[in-house]
Formats: structure tokens, sequence, C-alpha cells
């Protein structure tokens, strides 16, 4: 019912987009260009999304300018790790894969996000 006023979505695509409380400030639901769009503020919606992805580059410079810093002058450098995910090797298929390491859940509980960057 009313699927055209919903981009033609099934009940459950809709619903994995909606808003949750005390989730993680950068959970993806909280994205404020898709907020904007899903209540059809196209113009809003676009400008924000450029906003987002030029913090995106910035960061990433960033992240580059410094590795390259730290390669120049011998120092160790952290390259970007996710918070709740590590990269290892999948036992069957030998490929590279994100796996859960553990933590989200307990800063869930504790409402505790401060090792979340700023990302919007």
């Amino acid at each position: 019912k009313y699927a055209e006023n919903m981009y033609y979505f099934s009940e459950l695509a809709l619903t994995l987009n909606a808003p949750e409380s005390g989730t993680a400030p950068t959970d993806s639901r909280r994205r404020p260009d898709q907020r904007l769009m899903e209540n059809g503020r196209w113009d809003e919606a676009n400008a924000e999304k450029q906003r987002l992805e030029e913090k995106q580059r910035i960061s990433r410079k960033r992240r580059e300018a410094e590795a390259a810093r730290a390669s120049e002058d011998g120092t160790p450098c952290d390259p970007y790790k996710p918070l709740w995910f590590e990269r290892k090797k999948d036992p069957v298929t030998q490929e590279l894969a994100h796996v859960y390491k553990g933590g989200y859940w307990e800063c869930k509980e504790k409402q505790d996000w401060s090792l979340c960057p700023d990302i919007f």
C-alpha cells in the first residue's frame, strides 16, 4: 500500500533504515543527507551529501599526509582501523574479510561513544 510514495521499497527495506535510539554516532542511519532525502528535501540533501563527501576527502588526505610524513621520518604511523572490525583471512575462502572484533554492544549498553570519530 502506497508503495509509489516509498520508492517502491518493500516493507522490510523501509524498516532497515528506520532510526533507532542509542546507536553509535557513526551509524549510517544517522546520515543527515539521507534523512533530508527521506523527508523530500532534495536540494538540501544533495548539498549535505556534497559536504559529507568533502569532509571524507579531507580526512583521507590528512591520513595519507600523516602516513607520508611518518614514512619519511621513519616513525611508526597507525593507518586507519575500523573500531569494531579487523581484517583477517577467511579460513575457508582465504580472502581478506572484515570480522567483528567486539566492543560495539558494550559501548551501546554503556552509551559510551567516545571512541567514535565525527564523520557526519
